[in-house]
């Protein structure tokens, strides 16, 4: 199985958030919407970053509750690893082991097309 066939059962549903939104914002956005990362979008729908659950804890345990003003673009993960669609699950399995990362954005032809979570990996394994 790839990940194409895995977004075409799941869906290519993605969350995602501009670099000038504040952090507290961002944080609801997860706790709301029950996710564990958000993709941060420039201006012209390219991949700028992604924000975990760890990625504010990390912030949090630095700097405090006075990153609930700072922009997202202040925490977030800029080098973000990525897969395409022909990516296979086995390969996704070692990638997220290797890079101890939940959460891989899906780009196709410089697009992007969804987001994989290590539970739907483990689900489709």
């Amino acid at each position: 199985m790839n990940i194409a066939q895995l977004l075409k059962a799941k869906g290519r549903a993605v969350t995602t958030a501009r670099p000038n939104v504040k952090m507290l914002d961002i944080i609801t956005s997860l706790a709301t919407k029950r996710i564990g990362a958000i993709l941060i979008v420039g201006e012209k729908g390219g991949l700028a970053g992604i924000i975990s659950e760890r990625d504010v804890i990390q912030a949090l345990a630095k700097s405090g509750e006075g990153i609930f003003e700072d922009t997202v673009s202040e925490h977030m993960t800029r080098d973000v690893v990525t897969c395409q669609e022909s990516t296979t699950i086995d390969e996704m399995m070692e990638l997220m082991t290797q890079g101890r990362f939940r959460h891989v954005p899906v780009i196709e032809d410089g697009a992007l097309v969804g987001i994989i979570s290590i539970g739907d990996v483990v689900k489709n394994h």
